[in-house]
Order: structure tokens, then C-alpha cells, then sequence
């Protein structure tokens, strides 16, 4: 009588035990496949926050351009723009 009882619940450990490895490692629903989607969206969500910070500092230098006095200040101080009759000195830090 014992000893049937060991295989009865010898058989639902076995059950479970199957059904375990088929969810955690087997299939497109398996918990690796949830974990790799899981660091990809936290990789994807940390580009979509540096694009943006981008696209900030884009539109805010956009901005500094449309000024016609920062404009002039940033083609002297990036294209060593100068206009006639001045002289430019380079120094080196």
C-alpha cells in the first residue's frame, strides 16, 4: 500500500518536474527568452533616452542659431570666420 503511494506522487514529481524544464528553458514563452526581451528593452529604453537628450541639445543649438549674434560668434569660434580687414591669432592651450 506504502509503496504505491511513493509512485503515485513519484509520478506528479516527475510531471512537474517536465513541466518546470518546458516552461523555464523550452519554447518563445520560456522565462530565458522573457529575460533576454527584458534586458533588451532596458538597452533599447537607454537609447531612446540618449536620442532624446540628443535631439534636446539639437534643437537648443538650432535655437542659438537662428540668433544673428550667436551666429556670428559660433562660424568665428568653429570656422575661424572673420570679416574683412580683421586678423585672426590661433593660440593653443
Amino acid at each position: 500500500m506504502r509503496r504505491l503511494k511513493v509512485r503515485k506522487w513519484g509520478k506528479y514529481a516527475i510531471t512537474l518536474a517536465v513541466f518546470a524544464v518546458v516552461y523555464l528553458f523550452i519554447g518563445d514563452q520560456s522565462m530565458v527568452h522573457f529575460v533576454r526581451r527584458a534586458r533588451e528593452i532596458n538597452h533599447l529604453e537607454e537609447q531612446r533616452d540618449m536620442y532624446r537628450a540628443g535631439t534636446t541639445d539639437a534643437q537648443r543649438r538650432i535655437q542659438m542659431l537662428n540668433n544673428k549674434d550667436s551666429l556670428e560668434r559660433f562660424a568665428r569660434e568653429q570656422y575661424f570666420m572673420h570679416e574683412n580687414g580683421e586678423d585672426i591669432y590661433l593660440v593653443e592651450e
